[in-house]
């Protein structure tokens, strides 16, 4: 069911580009409620060529984004930023309404497209749909947020990979997520991190953009299983980092992970996730367990 949002002098508005956290425009929503870090619409998104995305409609890609709450007076100042005076009149970017989808809900929000007819803006399509992963794995050295098995690495010995992951920064903490279950494999579920509130713990390797090919290939991000995605981690002494990570793109009911794979999971975070986080791991994966058995009963 979709929620609309009518509340007097406050719209939603999804943002993609530089609007988005630590962009060069986040200013302009900085004061804005964030309804959700992770949201997403249906469309196709380009590099223009000059430093920022645009959004072209279509019913069959997807653009990742941030779904803000903004007032009139915040609404006015982005449409000056995207070149929009009005429905009917010659505008740089359209504004629509548009149908945006997060972990919570789905919401109708204003989002700030191109028309096709203006084919100088797409210059080269973004496969990934999100404009924030699409310029930090264009970086030499990057940041990886491990929250599963990858912290793990039994893998990437047998992969040979392994020298890709020596250098592990520290211990990354993700606030307003949770780590979840959502996606099943032939033998139990995997790891999956919901924007639902908590926190979720893990380990931040810096990696070489070489180590992506097989990063990607192992989350399965060409049969659309996971998807890379930018998200920003506090680590030691307070200080915010942004680095990449994967989530679930279909999430499902939750579905106890086989033993296996939770031992990769302790193994790989012993010493670097916190005792209580290991025990609410632990907790957490033997009543999914309990309520797997239960059902085939």
């Amino acid at each position: 069911m979709i929620r609309r949002d009518c509340m007097e002098h406050k719209q939603l508005v999804f943002v993609y580009g530089t609007l988005r956290r630590n962009e060069k425009n986040h200013r302009l929503v900085e004061d804005a409620t964030c309804v959700a870090e992770q949201a997403w619409t249906t469309g196709l998104l380009f590099d223009t060529g000059f430093e920022y995305p645009a959004l072209q409609q279509d019913i069959q890609g997807r653009v990742y984004g941030e779904l803000y709450e903004i007032n009139n007076e915040q609404l006015q100042k982005l449409d000056a930023l995207e070149g929009y005076s009005g429905k009917g009149n010659t505008n740089f970017y359209d504004r629509i309404t548009q149908t945006i989808s997060t972990d919570q809900g789905v919401h109708e929000a204003y989002v700030y497209v191109v028309e096709p007819l203006k084919i100088e803006m797409f210059k080269t399509r973004i496969d990934s749909g999100d404009w924030k992963v699409y310029c930090l794995i264009k970086q030499s050295t990057l940041g990886y947020f491990a929250y599963g098995s990858c912290m793990d690495a039994a893998r990437f010995i047998k992969a040979n990979v392994n020298h890709y992951f020596n250098k592990v920064v520290g211990t990354g903490v993700l606030d307003g997520y949770s780590l979840r279950y959502t996606i099943k494999s032939f033998d139990g579920g995997r790891a999956d991190i919901v924007e639902s509130g908590g926190i979720v713990e893990g380990k931040v390797y810096e990696i070489s953009s070489e180590a992506l090919p097989y990063l990607f290939r192992r989350e399965g991000v060409t049969a659309v299983r996971y998807r890379p995605a930018v998200v920003q981690v506090k680590m030691a002494d307070n200080m915010l980092k942004e680095v990449l990570t994967f989530i679930v793109v279909e999430k499902e009911t939750e579905v106890a992970p086989p033993a296996h794979y939770m031992e990769e999971i302790i193994r790989g975070g012993k010493g670097f996730l916190s005792d209580e986080y290991m025990k609410i791991l632990k907790k957490d994966s033997q009543k999914l367990v309990l309520q797997t058995e239960e059902d085939k009963k």
